[in-house]
């Protein structure tokens, strides 16, 4: 049996174990593993009672729940759960409590899930490390020396230790993939309107954001997205996407990420490898030159650091928040959205809009993208400091090692990542597919069949699988 949150769900459903014994091997696990820095704030209490809240529930009601029991953290960034403060990894956030459910948080605690903490990410998700200057660090569990990426590296690395089997994490620009990517997990992100942002979030940073989870299986991906996508009031259907078209596709493959911004050939020729075994399941592959991709991937990344950008200088002048209370980084993010004029802003916005079109037509040709994520192996700890005001200098680091992942959250379309085998250091060497909008059942499908060729196998045990 597949070791994933749907196995532990099963086992709960089954009384192969409780929910309350669930929920206190991952408090035990969360222990022991402490030194991965993965969790920066944790209330085993609420969790211990969220737990027994299942365990209290009739038999019926628990299986209509996809993963009752199960546990979870959710990340220190994005929708709020009531009663884990969120300080976005940063002092100026002091932990107050008061906070409500997000629109998504609801639907995590319908699905089933106990929540007992917050994982780590980079202040207000700046980075693709997460390693603030409040602590703690998140490292990788596949080697402690190397990042678990960032934003969303609390999660992957929580995930990929076994600590829980899945967490919730967020994307603006390769914030679920990349830490995915690095931990060898498999990290979706969603449509651009797919998932609920509210009451509060909305059109959150100009709609380049979207939420869902870092997972250990395909499975579990496409159930999550299953039990929490579709419109925010009244009932929305279980997948609000496109269904996967049957038959061979259309593959393009890229294997190459450009001059500027290399990608080692182990990591190109891997994409080359899931090509092959793609082809051997039916698919037609088109190649597909870089130059095709080159100029709307940089436009992609401009438009983000203009939204980040100005986003949180927007966020700081609204609220009359002390910039001064934040990293060095962060402070000359904020002054560098404070200068960025109307015109600008507009011009990235539209070229947004371009990208979005110039990658409809990409897709006129093909049905799904697959391509490199990360340029190299995970970086070690420090590759993204964030004690400096260089934000040209940081914004390449993230796209030197990422070059392709803000062309999803510019366009909006649908993003998909897993490993497909692992490098001589027994690091995982990821690929990514990219559909178009509404099409994640496509990515899942393709997913799939790459998982079940079984190259990648985790290396921790889920806490409290097998029981």
């Amino acid at each position: 049996m597949m070791a994933d949150a749907t196995a532990l769900a099963e086992a709960i459903a089954c009384g192969h174990l409780s929910s309350r014994e669930a929920m206190q091997a991952s408090l035990l696990a969360a222990q022991a593993a402490r030194d991965l820095g993965a969790i920066a704030y944790e209330d085993a209490e609420k969790g211990r009672v969220s737990a027994d809240l299942i365990d209290g529930l009739p038999l019926q009601d628990r299986r209509a729940m996809p993963f009752a029991g199960v546990p979870t953290l959710a990340k220190d960034l994005g929708g709020p759960f009531a009663g884990f403060p969120v300080t976005a990894g940063s002092r100026l956030m002091a932990r107050r409590g008061g906070m409500v459910d997000s629109d998504l948080a609801e639907r995590f605690r319908a699905a089933g899930f106990c929540l007992f903490g917050l994982t780590t990410s980079p202040e207000f998700g700046l980075s693709l490390a997460s390693e603030p200057a409040i602590g703690p660090i998140a490292r990788n569990p596949l080697a402690p020396e190397l990042s678990a990426g960032g934003s969303s590296g609390g999660a992957a690395a929580a995930v990929a230790a076994g600590i829980v089997s899945i967490a919730h994490a967020t994307d603006a620009g390769g914030s679920i993939r990349v830490p995915a990517a690095c931990c060898g997990l498999v990290g979706l992100k969603p449509s651009r309107g797919l998932m609920p942002a509210g009451p509060q979030f909305g059109n959150h940073l100009g709609g380049i954001a979207t939420e869902l989870a870092v997972c250990r299986s395909v499975r579990d991906a496409q159930t999550i997205l299953e039990a929490l996508s579709g419109h925010a009031h009244g009932p929305y259907p279980p997948v609000a996407t496109q269904p996967a078209p049957s038959g061979g596709l259309r593959i393009g493959v890229l294997t190459e990420t450009g001059k500027d911004l290399p990608t080692t050939p182990e990591r190109c020729n891997v994409v080359e490898e899931a090509a092959r075994h793609l082809e051997s399941t039916g698919h037609r592959l088109v190649p597909i030159s870089v130059s095709a991709v080159e100029a709307i991937a940089a436009t992609s990344q401009r438009a983000f650091v203009d939204i980040v950008c100005i986003n949180l200088a927007d966020t700081f002048t609204r609220f009359n928040l002390d910039a001064a209370k934040t990293e060095v980084l962060t402070q000359a993010v904020i002054e560098r959205g404070l200068s960025l004029s109307a015109r600008s802003l507009w011009q990235s916005l539209n070229a947004m809009v371009l990208v979005s079109r110039d990658l409809w037509r990409l897709f006129d040709d093909i049905d799904c993208l697959l391509s490199p994520i990360l340029s190299s192996a995970p970086l070690p700890i420090g590759s993204f400091p964030s004690d400096h005001t260089d934000t040209d200098l940081h914004f390449h680091r993230m796209a030197a090692f990422a070059p392709l992942a803000a062309l999803a959250n510019a366009s909006g379309f649908p993003a998909l990542t897993l490993p497909f085998g692992a490098d001589a250091a027994g690091l995982p060497l990821p690929v990514q597919l990219m559909a178009p909008m509404g099409a994640e059942a496509l990515l899942l499908r393709l997913a799939a069949e790459l998982e079940q060729d079984g190259r990648w196998q985790h290396r921790f045990p889920i806490a409290g699988w097998p029981a």
